[in-house]
């Protein structure tokens, strides 16, 4: 090699084209580390509001004419304030584990859940596959809880549950 094709040579474009790909690639794989367990419609919770679950009244459906998009899904709300609550601070009221059951994380699955099979703990919402198993998970939920804890940075990155045919 010549002294004249050096320097005609671009020096580190290897290592600035590789650094560009990561800067490229590595948000994207972070954003999309999990996926949001929707219905067959692509909805949280079935088109349940989320807010809804910390007022007393608990869980109400959501209207079509009250609409946010949040983690790849759509969320559904029963008015424009919870809706605004909601996109003020979407973390506050999403649930755990992307709204996959807290048992079977628990359990190390990824696995649908009920709407109606919920509990917010330490402000929290989460949810459960059916009412029979958040009965045995209030058997322990702090023991469920350390384990769905432990084993969701593993877990969370796997494709989101598949909706049932039936709710």
């Amino acid at each position: 090699m010549t002294g004249l094709s050096a320097l005609h040579r671009p020096a580190g474009i290897l290592p600035a084209l590789f650094a560009l790909v990561l800067l490229l690639v590595l948000p994207t794989a972070a954003a999309h580390a999990g996926e949001q367990y929707t219905d067959r419609q692509g909805r949280a919770l079935n088109g349940y509001d989320a807010v809804s679950y910390f007022n007393e009244a608990g869980p109400v459906h959501g209207l079509e004419t009250f609409t946010a998009d949040y983690n790849g899904a759509s969320w559904w709300f029963a008015s424009e304030a919870n809706r605004a609550a909601f996109v003020a601070d979407p973390a506050r009221y999403a649930p755990a584990y992307d709204g996959h059951c807290a048992y079977a994380l628990a359990h190390g699955r990824k696995v649908r859940s009920d709407p109606l099979a919920w509990e917010i703990v330490d402000g929290r919402l989460y949810l459960n596959f059916s009412t029979a198993i958040h009965q045995r998970w209030q058997a322990d939920i702090p023991g469920y809880l350390q384990q769905s804890e432990a084993n969701w940075p593993s877990i969370e990155p796997e494709a989101a549950a598949r909706p049932s045919r039936w709710f």
